[in-house]
């Protein structure tokens, strides 16, 4: 089940369903991303304000807060305090806890899994271009085969995105996302002569089909909750992003 926490009075959005590591998407109310390159100084003061207080949040460095360059891939990588560069990297797979990681998000959907008995977790950015790519499953894989977790180990939580609700798509969307499931039932519907599909359920149903049992999905839309969360569709291409935060167990 989801519900908001607060770091310094300023809502995140958890879920009860990962214990032990600290897992959460942020709000508007503190945003640590905006891809505007011509920021005031105000504007990224408050950006530096927002991260210095998830760090204290945290317990780590600012420093140790570890962001990759995020480019709608399937490329997946595994965090560490001694590397600094994470180029076209749409996964960050976490085993040290010493740092943490975010991915920066505005309709796309943010996965976090977690394997308390490893102390392995991941954060996915799966946008449409992700998920018809199967960066979830993807993710999981490697897990698997490079860090010895299970998959029926894994708890996954999928935060908010654009919903069912409101994501329309074009028929090659609808074509490549059809394909990355076998059970695509409920996930899509035509409204109006538009097809809508469920690109959280999406998710789900591939971390489903690769044996992942344990997940919660959030029913906060990006775009009908943005006085919550960004919107990139509902707000005119927003430069600001919420995030989707891991530190693992100590």
């Amino acid at each position: 089940m989801f519900y908001f926490g607060k770091i310094n009075g300023k809502n995140i959005l958890k879920s009860d369903l990962i214990k032990g590591a600290e897992a959460f998407f942020t709000s508007r109310e503190i945003c640590i991303c905006d891809k505007n390159p011509n920021l005031s100084v105000a504007s990224v003061t408050e950006l530096k304000q927002n991260k210095a207080q998830i760090c204290d949040y945290l317990g780590i460095d600012s420093e140790n807060l570890i962001l990759p360059v995020q480019t709608h891939s399937a490329n997946i990588e595994l965090a560490s305090a001694e590397k600094t560069d994470y180029p076209d990297t749409d996964a960050l797979i976490l085993t040290d806890k010493n740092v943490g990681v975010f991915l920066n998000f505005a309709d796309c959907t943010p996965i976090i899994l977690y394997d308390e008995k490893q102390n392995i977790g991941a954060v996915i950015h799966a946008g449409w271009r992700g998920t018809a790519q199967n960066i979830a499953t993807k993710t999981v894989n490697k897990m698997v085969e490079e860090y010895g977790t299970k998959p029926c180990d894994i708890s996954a939580v999928i935060g908010p995105a654009i919903g069912f609700c409101c994501y329309n798509v074009g028929e090659e969307v609808f074509s490549q996302l059809s394909k990355t499931v076998k059970v695509f039932s409920g996930l899509s519907e035509i409204r109006g002569g538009n097809i809508f599909v469920d690109l959280k359920n999406i998710n789900k149903q591939q971390l489903l089909e690769v044996g992942v049992k344990n997940i919660d999905v959030t029913t906060y839309c990006t775009v009908c909750n943005n006085d919550l969360f960004y919107s990139y569709r509902n707000e005119n291409a927003t430069t600001k992003r919420h995030s989707a935060v891991l530190r693992l167990k100590r």
